[in-house]
């Protein structure tokens, strides 16, 4: 990479590293918070909900809003709601106000919408060749989140006690007060008048691309499944008897699942290709649901956690590398808003199912609820490979004959 995109990839990867760790972070204690305010139970899971729903209602207006005035400022409003978010939530666990906690969660996930778009940042000013890894190193500043957020759950948990859990929140808000001191030193250029302008294919066209009907359905599944899966979590190990360590302790190798293999994941898909290392994503979501049903001590939750943080990355990192191929620059923005917009869709529908699901029917029906999604896009990137593989072969003999 040239320096300038080196530089801006490690200053997006340590602001990717800042918000992961805020979520890493929500995601181990969110579920317990809300189900020590909620006087409904079935709604422990309605906080992280409603931030997976403000994410998805946040991604277009942050794309439009970016490719107006830049990638810098868009970013630095998205962190401030993030710290704006923390700090009220740490607020209402101290008036044990359950809306309140709904609300910081909220502006939490409007901060998140900006945030999904560290990885698009660093695709579009990297060439075609190098597209690939630094979307992957964007996304392996989580390996810092995998660490860290979970230690600093149980670290801050007890910081204002009796208090329990504000600290955690205190420490969201910090992290997003870290990453907008961060993005002031991003150089990306502003879009130019005309890029600005220029509008490139309606949707319909673009959405009518196998490449963007599989890249969609591969982020939606792949997050949606894998949210519904590790938002329960926490709630299941809880109710089979395992401790607030235990599952602070698996939702930290989760997330190294998910960021690890970051560093990776682009060497894969340059070697073995986009499809390829999706069906590899998927295969491991299955077998996080085979070990998931077999059984629920410590070393079951362990396994089925670092599989579905795996299958994680390789469907979204191949998802996202897959969606590039889908449109020209004048069309990104539109492109990309609409593929997070779909795809924090899912989660958020997933978020808020997670809970009910968990508290009314047990874990094996969290469970039996993604195989469905997961078989329909293992096979969407079978059969799309086996497409551009019939095309390859019809295309042979024109390029041997030097026929157009």
């Amino acid at each position: 990479m040239e320096p300038t995109v080196r530089r801006n990839v490690l200053i997006l990867a340590a602001c990717q590293a800042l918000a992961m760790t805020g979520s890493s972070l929500l995601i181990t204690t969110a579920a317990l918070i809300g189900q020590m305010l909620a006087t409904d139970k079935s709604l422990a899971t309605l906080p992280l909900g409603l931030q997976f729903v403000a994410t998805m209602l946040t991604t277009i207006p942050a794309s439009l809003l970016m490719k107006r005035v830049g990638r810098r400022a868009g970013f630095t409003v998205g962190a401030l709601f993030g710290a704006g978010g923390g700090l009220i939530s740490s607020l209402a666990i101290f008036a044990g106000s359950f809306s309140g906690f709904c609300l910081g969660n909220t502006l939490i996930g409007v901060a998140m919408g900006f945030a999904l778009f560290y990885r698009f940042a660093a695709a579009d000013a990297a060439d075609e060749r190098s597209r690939s890894r630094a979307i992957s190193f964007v996304m392996a500043g989580g390996v810092v989140a995998a660490v860290s957020g979970p230690e600093l759950a149980k670290w801050s948990r007890d910081l204002f006690e009796p208090a329990l859990y504000v600290g955690c929140l205190a420490v969201v808000a910090a992290l997003w007060a870290v990453a907008v001191l961060l993005l002031q030193f991003v150089t990306i250029p502003r879009p130019s008048e005309a890029e600005r302008r220029s509008t490139g294919r309606p949707l319909g066209v673009i959405a009518r691309q196998p490449a963007f009907v599989v890249a969609v359905l591969g982020g939606m599944i792949g997050y949606g499944s894998m949210s519904l899966v590790m938002t329960a979590t926490p709630l299941a190990m809880v109710a089979h008897h395992h401790d607030f360590a235990d599952a602070a302790f698996v939702i930290q190798w989760h997330a190294l699942g998910m960021f690890a293999p970051s560093f990776f994941t682009g060497r894969l898909i340059a070697r073995f290709g986009v499809l390829n290392v999706m069906l590899a994503g998927a295969a491991l979501l299955v077998g996080c649901i085979a070990v998931n049903l077999s059984g629920t001590t410590m070393l079951q939750f362990w396994v089925a956690l670092v599989a579905l943080g795996l299958g994680w990355n390789f469907l979204y990192i191949g998802s996202t590398t897959l969606l590039t191929e889908a449109y020209e620059p004048a069309e990104r923005a539109k492109v990309q808003a609409l593929n997070d917009f779909l795809v924090f869709g899912a989660v958020a529908a997933s978020s808020f199912s997670s809970g009910a699901l968990q508290n009314r029917f047990g874990w094996d029906a969290v469970n039996y609820a993604v195989v469905a999604p997961v078989l329909l896009v293992l096979f969407a990137a079978l059969w799309l490979r086996q497409r551009r593989a019939a095309a390859a072969v019809v295309g042979q003999p024109s390029e041997a004959t030097g026929e157009s």
